[in-house]
């Protein structure tokens, strides 16, 4: 059976449970197998075709701007105190940075802001000239990307909403799982299995061969 028809399956399954009053996360998971992952880091940005969420975005820029929350370099002293930066650090899913700000940025908020994750990027973060448009383009793809970072044999990433159409998360699902195909150094024999589930299911496991 293809790949797309049980991913089919397995979201009608886990749409029989009874609806829940939020819109629940749906969760891709991938257990490796085969896989070394000290060896084989993967840190990278995958971009799907449907946004799954509206993500808060935090800017650290010279000068304010009015299309993203902003933290200009003389406010920067405010986060000497570690409480405030953990508190900064849990308020907003992803910071963006002016490329002159960044060695500043890396020694006020690094020793929170690296553990965690959310350190702005050069894949998709760190902006040469923040102008209107630069920043506008710039939220639009980090709301339609998803991150994979491999800590340990299996991944698991939000993929979507049970809001959203079958089509539209299979869609999304698809886009992650080629893409790592095309990382894995094995390819499909790195994974041991795909399950599926919403915040509040249990999985469905997919086989993959």
């Amino acid at each position: 059976m293809e790949l797309k028809e049980q991913l089919e399956i397995a979201l009608n399954e886990l749409r029989k449970e009874k609806e829940k009053k939020f819109d629940q996360t749906l969760d891709l998971i991938i257990n490796l197998q085969k896989f070394d992952i000290k060896k084989n880091q993967i840190n990278m940005f995958i971009s799907v075709p449907y946004k799954i969420k509206e993500k808060k975005i935090c800017a650290f820029l010279e000068i304010k701007n009015p299309n993203v929350e902003t933290i200009t370099k003389t406010e920067f002293k405010k986060y000497s105190d570690k409480k405030e930066l953990k508190k900064l650090a849990r308020n907003y899913d992803f910071f963006i940075s002016q490329a002159s700000l960044m060695p500043l940025v890396a020694s006020t908020f690094g020793r929170v802001l690296g553990p965690s994750g959310k350190m702005p990027s050069p894949q998709l973060g760190i902006l040469m000239n923040p102008d209107d448009k630069q920043i506008k383009e710039l939220k639009s793809k980090i709301n339609n990307s998803v991150r994979i970072r491999i800590k340990e044999p299996s991944i698991k990433v939000a993929i979507g909403r049970s809001s959203m159409k079958n089509e539209e998360l299979i869609e999304n699902i698809l886009t992650v799982y080629n893409t790592l195909m095309k990382t894995f150094t094995k390819g499909k024999e790195n994974i041991k299995n795909v399950e599926l589930k919403f915040t509040m299911t249990k999985p469905q496991k997919i086989k993959i061969r």
